[in-house]
């Protein structure tokens, strides 16, 4: 336990890490095969869609209906002529959605169910969609989500920088083709509630990706400064640092969806809830996983294909090289350069009078003079 207890300020202070940027390729590769995936789950089973967005009729039963869900199934399709999806809801009661009908044939339909299901017809509920409204309604959603990634994106490329925000963009992507997969897989209904859903787990993982930037932003300032690491070290640096808090923030984010989705709606019944609780579920865990394994290390990836990344990548390598040479190690090799400010167009460095040291990770707090001040005795120890 103490060793988990101190595992995030070893990976804060760099002490310990793992190498994510070193493995891109390897991400990269899982990410494009689980999209892929989804692509062709998507279109082969195509994304079933509630009557909010198509149009229809759903019918709620009064509670303890004789009638098992199949049976349901059956004298909804004979009474409409079209597809229905039967739900048992907690209480015994069912729910009977039939997409596409025809709104003035509701009347009839519930007559049939009503002799069928040996239940009074004033006592069954009916609620109507035309086909218009819910055409509306998903242009709304389409146009909603295209405009939350617009400004996405402006916002990053104004707090951050434009690779940052392609970066993020491309992440979130990422993330909506996998959830939007799994739904089409998995066969669950599309509704109002999967598009809240799915701009809530956008949010989520632009707060992993922009946690980890701004750690990126601090570390990499004033770089080519310095010969002791690479832009693609400093972001792994930055990726490790920020990685418990992740993981943790994901993890209590997980446990009330999953709560809502494997006992809601798994164990109770109450399937309403699967539509926002799968899209959540889904998004967070894809979330997390885009912002460690995909959106870092593609910026790292742009960054360094820039000519002054591509310099200093140059004379790090060089740097570790002439160490080698002299048989230090290259952790402990002293790196006079650093205290150097590389300004000039060709890379070489300048001896200012009064230099800073460019600072890059994190830094070390210097003892204090002051230590041993104000003890009873006055002096110091």
């Amino acid at each position: 336990m103490g060793k988990l207890g101190t595992l995030g300020a070893r990976l804060h202070h760099g002490e310990i890490g793992y190498d994510f940027v070193k493995n891109r390729k390897l991400w990269y590769g899982i990410s494009i095969l689980i999209t892929i995936t989804a692509i062709v789950g998507l279109a082969v089973r195509g994304l079933h869609m509630g009557i909010e967005f198509q149009g229809g009729a759903v019918f709620t039963t009064p509670k303890n209906v004789s009638a098992s869900v199949s049976q349901a199934e059956t004298y909804a399709e004979e009474a409409s002529g079209h597809d229905a999806i039967v739900q048992k809801l907690g209480d015994g009661s069912l729910r009977i959605q039939i997409a596409g009908t025809d709104t003035a044939k509701s009347d009839q339909i519930k007559e049939e169910l009503s002799k069928n299901l040996d239940v009074p017809a004033e006592k069954i509920n009916a609620d109507l969609v035309g086909p218009s409204w819910g055409d509306q309604i998903a242009n709304k959603a389409w146009q909603g989500l295209g405009i939350f990634m617009v400004l996405v994106v402006i916002y990053l490329a104004i707090a951050f920088e434009w690779r940052m925000a392609l970066a993020a963009f491309v992440a979130l992507i990422h993330d909506i083709t996998i959830t939007v997969g799994i739904y089409a897989l998995v066969g669950f209904e599309v509704t109002p509630g999967t598009v809240i859903g799915l701009l809530t787990i956008l949010g989520y993982s632009l707060y992993d990706t922009v946690v980890v930037f701004d750690s990126l932003k601090e570390q990499t300032r004033d770089i080519t400064k310095q010969t002791r690491w690479t832009y693609g070290e400093i972001a792994n640096r930055s990726i490790n640092s920020t990685l418990v808090r992740s993981i943790n923030t994901t993890v209590v984010a997980l446990l009330p969806v999953g709560g809502l989705l494997f006992i809601g709606g798994g164990v109770l019944g109450a399937g309403m809830l699967n539509d926002i609780s799968l899209s959540l579920f889904v998004g967070l865990a894809a979330g997390a996983y885009s912002s460690i394994f995909i959106a870092t290390p593609l910026v790292a990836d742009l960054k360094e294909a820039e000519p002054q990344m591509k310099a200093l990548k140059k004379r790090v390598l060089a740097k570790r090289a002439q160490a080698a040479a002299k048989g230090e190690p290259a952790e402990n090799a002293v790196d006079e350069e650093r205290y150097a400010v590389y300004d000039d167009d060709d890379g070489d460095a300048d001896e200012p009078e009064d230099a800073t040291p460019a600072v890059v990770g994190p830094r070390n707090q210097p003892a204090s003079r002051n230590r041993g001040r104000g003890r009873p005795s006055g002096k110091r120890r």
